[in-house]
């Protein structure tokens, strides 16, 4: 396997981990409006996109191989609490 393939299989994993982060981050913005756009949207993907990351690495290696229906539903509920923590949601 040479480099682009490589660089292309590690794309296509982080994938969904990219795009959770990104909803969750965008959808963030229609619950708390009154914080800065940067401090909500940049840096809360940032953060969901690592703890996303965190739980398909996991999930490959509890498993053994990779887009287990169990480690996706792992990591909306780890971006959902992540999100919650971000926004600090429990003070409302």
């Amino acid at each position: 396997m040479g480099f682009l393939d490589a660089a292309n299989h590690l794309l296509n994993f982080f994938a969904p981990a990219a795009f959770m982060a990104l909803l969750v981050a965008l959808s963030s913005l229609f619950f708390k409006p009154n914080k800065p756009l940067a401090q909500r949207y940049i840096a809360g993907a940032a953060i969901n996109f690592v703890a996303c990351a965190v739980v398909l690495l996991a999930g490959v290696w509890f498993f053994g191989n990779d887009g287990k229906m169990a480690t996706y539903s792992a990591m909306v509920l780890v971006s959902a609490t992540v999100q919650w923590v971000v926004l600090k949601a429990w003070r409302t």
